[in-house]
C-alpha cells in the first residue's frame, strides 16, 4: 500500500474511535502518525528505520503502520466498524459534523444515521446538546437537505485509493490472471457513484468467495459466478462490482463495462453497419456464426475501423465521428514539466519555498511557481507588498542553491468585491508571474461577479485566471457569471485559464475545457494549489480531467520549456 493509503486507514482508525469516545490521545496520536505518513518523503517501506523514523509516530503507532504494510487492514479499524452502528460513520459527511459532535448525539439522543438525525433536528431535540444551539441546528439541516438533492456520488479522490487497494488485493489472488477497474472510474470523471472491476479468471468461484470474504463488506449484493456485487465501508460506504470473465472475453467486457452508456450504443451502432452485434462476450458476426475477441482494446477499435479511443473521452462527445488525424494526441502526464499555483507557510501552505522546491524537483519538475495569497484574504494570513519583497528574497536564494529545479516568484491576488484588484501595477510588475481569482462575494450577482472578473483579464501583469467558475464538488454551486463572455475577454487578452487540480474543485470542468479550447482557442495552466508538498499529486486528477477536455500537451503552457514559459508570459504582458 502506499503512503496515502496509509494515511487514510489511520485516519479512518483515529475518526472511528472519536465516534467511540475512545481515549482522546490516542486517536490524535493516530492523526499525528497519518499526517507523518502522508507527508514522508520515502515510501514506507524505504525507511531505514522503520515508521518509528518518521516525527510523531510512537511504538504504538509504528505497529499500527506495519500492520497496514503486513496485511492491507487494520484489526482494530475492522473491530470498530463492526462495533459501531452501520450509519453513524456517514454523518461525519455533513458540513459542520465532527466525530466529537456525532459521539454526543449517539450517546445523548441515540442518533445512528441521517434519517433520524434530521428528525431529532426538526422537533429541536439537538439545540440543548452542549456546542450546538438553534443556528447549528439550521446550519446541519440546511447540509442535509443540500445533500439529498445531490446524487450520492464519491469524489474521484476518495475513491481512487480504495479501488487501487482493491485492485492490488484481487492482482495477488493466485486464480487471477487481470484485474482493470472500469466505469466512471476508468473514465477519471469527477465524482463516481460505485466501483466497477473486471477481473480475468478461470475459477470464479474461488475468486468471488474472496470478494465476499473482505474484512470492509458490510452486505452482500450479489454472489455468483459472473457477478459479484458488495457494499464496502472504508471511511465511506461505496457499492462495488466486480464482473468475473473468462481471460479471453477480457478485453470486450473491459470495453463494455468502461461505457459510457452513449458510446456504447455508438459502438453498437458501428458494428450493426457491418451486420455484427457486439456485447461484452465479443463481437459476433452471425452470418459466420464467429464470436471476435481480442487482445486489446486498439485492436477491437481497429475491427470497426476505428482509431483507439482514449477511456477519458468514450462520453459520445464526437469522439465516434473523428477520422484518426482527426482526434486529439492527449495530454500524458510525461508532457508535464511544471506547476504554477502553490502555496507555502509564507500564506496558508504547511512547507517551505525550499520543500516545494525539492518535492517539485524530486517528481521531475523543470520548474515551479509560488503564489501565495494577498493581503486582504486574512483568512489565509495573505502577503502584504514588503511580505513579498522578503518572500522574493527567500526564492532568490531557493535558486541559488538548488539545481534542476526553477522557483518562478508570483501571487494568486484576490479580485475585491467591488472588482479593484489586491496589488497596485508597481507591486505585480516586480512578479514573474500573476494569478487573479475570486475569494469573497460569491453571492454576487452574475453580471456583478463577471465584471470582476472581466476587469481582472484586462490588466496587463494578470497572466492567469485561477479556479474561474468558484465550485466546490457536491458543496457549493458554480457562480453565476457568463462564461462565454468571459472566454471570449480571455481570447482577445490572452490570458491564461486555470484547470485547478484540487479535488475538490476540478475547475475549470471537463466541458468548459473542450468549449474553451474548440469555440475560442484559449490556452489552459493545469495546477494543483498545492498546499503541502503531498498535495502536489493532485496534478493526476488535473490532467484526466484535461483529458476529458482532449486537451493536447500544446494547449497547455505547463508543458513548455521555461524559455517558452517566460515568453509567453511576456507576450501576455505586451499584448494587453
Amino acid at each position: 500500500m502506499n503512503n496515502k493509503q496509509i494515511s487514510s486507514l489511520l485516519n479512518q482508525l483515529a475518526d472511528l474511535m472519536e465516534l467511540k469516545g475512545e481515549n482522546p490521545f490516542k486517536a490524535n496520536a493516530y492523526r499525528r502518525a497519518a499526517r507523518a505518513v502522508e507527508n514522508s518523503r520515502k515510501p514506507l517501506d524505504e525507511l531505514e528505520k522503520g515508521p518509528e523514523e518518521l516525527p510523531g509516530v510512537g511504538k504504538g503507532t509504528a505497529q499500527a503502520i506495519r500492520e497496514i504494510m503486513e496485511t492491507g487492514r487494520l484489526e482494530t479499524l475492522d473491530r470498530l466498524l463492526k462495533e459501531l452502528p452501520a450509519g453513524l460513520p456517514g454523518l461525519m459527511s455533513i458540513p459542520g459534523l465532527g466525530p466529537k459532535s456525532i459521539h454526543l448525539l449517539y450517546h445523548k439522543l441515540g442518533i445512528t444515521d441521517i434519517g433520524n438525525l434530521e428528525e431529532a433536528l426538526k422537533q429541536g431535540r439537538v439545540r440543548g446538546l452542549p456546542g450546538f444551539g438553534e443556528k447549528k441546528e439550521k446550519n446541519i439541516l440546511e447540509g442535509i437537505r443540500r445533500m439529498k438533492e445531490r446524487p450520492r456520488r464519491y469524489l474521484l479522490i476518495h475513491v481512487l485509493p480504495v479501488a487501487e487497494t482493491l485492485k492490488e488485493r484481487l492482482a495477488k489472488h493466485p486464480d487471477v490472471e487481470r484485474v482493470e477497474a472500469a466505469g466512471s472510474l476508468r473514465r477519471m470523471t469527477e465524482t463516481v457513484k460505485d466501483i466497477d472491476l473486471v477481473v480475468a479468471t478461470e475459477k470464479p468461484s474461488s475468486v468471488a468467495e474472496s470478494i465476499v470474504s473482505m474484512p470492509e463488506v458490510t452486505e452482500v449484493i450479489n454472489h455468483g459466478e459472473t457477478k459479484v456485487s458488495v457494499m464496502i465501508h472504508r471511511g465511506f460506504d461505496i457499492q462495488v462490482d466486480v464482473r468475473l470473465v473468462p481471460p479471453d472475453r477480457f478485453i470486450t467486457a473491459l470495453h463494455h463495462f468502461t461505457g459510457s452508456k452513449e458510446h456504447n450504443v455508438r459502438i453498437r451502432q458501428r458494428a450493426k453497419e457491418r451486420g455484427w452485434r457486439v456485447s461484452e462476450y465479443g463481437i459476433h458476426d452471425p452470418e459466420r456464426g464467429e464470436v471476435f475477441t481480442f487482445s486489446g482494446e486498439e485492436e477491437m477499435y481497429r475491427k470497426l475501423d476505428l482509431p483507439f479511443i482514449a477511456p477519458e473521452m468514450r462520453e459520445d462527445r464526437g469522439e465516434m465521428d473523428k477520422k484518426p488525424d482527426e482526434l486529439p494526441r492527449l495530454l500524458k502526464t510525461g508532457d508535464y514539466r511544471g506547476d504554477l499555483h502553490m502555496h507555502t507557510r509564507w500564506s496558508d501552505g504547511t512547507a517551505s519555498v525550499r520543500d516545494m522546491a525539492l518535492a517539485a524537483r524530486e517528481r521531475g519538475y523543470e520548474y515551479i511557481a509560488i503564489t501565495d495569497h494577498s493581503h486582504s484574504l486574512k483568512v489565509a494570513s495573505g502577503l502584504t507588498p514588503d511580505d513579498l519583497k522578503r518572500q522574493r528574497e527567500e526564492i532568490d536564494a531557493v535558486n541559488e542553491e538548488l539545481d534542476g529545479i526553477t522557483v518562478l516568484a508570483g501571487t494568486e491576488m484576490d479580485i475585491l468585491p467591488d472588482g479593484s484588484l489586491d496589488f497596485p501595477d508597481e507591486v505585480l510588475e516586480e512578479l514573474d508571474l500573476v494569478i487573479a481569482s475570486v475569494h469573497s462575494g460569491f453571492r454576487q450577482d452574475g453580471k456583478t461577479l463577471t465584471r470582476r472578473i472581466l476587469n481582472a483579464l484586462e490588466n496587463p501583469h494578470v497572466h492567469i485566471l485561477a479556479h474561474p467558475t468558484g465550485r466546490l464538488i457536491n458543496r457549493r454551486d458554480p457562480y453565476e457569471v457568463d462564461l462565454d463572455r468571459i472566454f471570449e475577454a480571455a481570447r482577445k487578452t490572452k490570458t491564461i485559464l486555470e484547470l485547478n487540480s484540487n479535488p475538490n474543485r476540478l475547475d475549470l470542468k471537463d466541458l468548459h475545457l473542450k468549449r474553451a479550447k474548440e469555440e475560442y482557442g484559449l490556452h489552459f495552466s493545469i495546477n494543483t494549489d498545492a498546499h503541502s508538498p503531498e498535495m502536489l499529486d493532485f496534478i493526476r486528477l488535473g490532467i484526466a480531467t484535461a483529458r476529458r477536455g482532449w486537451l493536447e500537451a500544446d494547449d497547455v503552457i505547463n508543458t513548455f520549456s521555461l524559455d517558452r514559459l517566460r515568453k509567453r508570459l511576456d507576450e501576455i504582458k505586451q499584448h494587453k
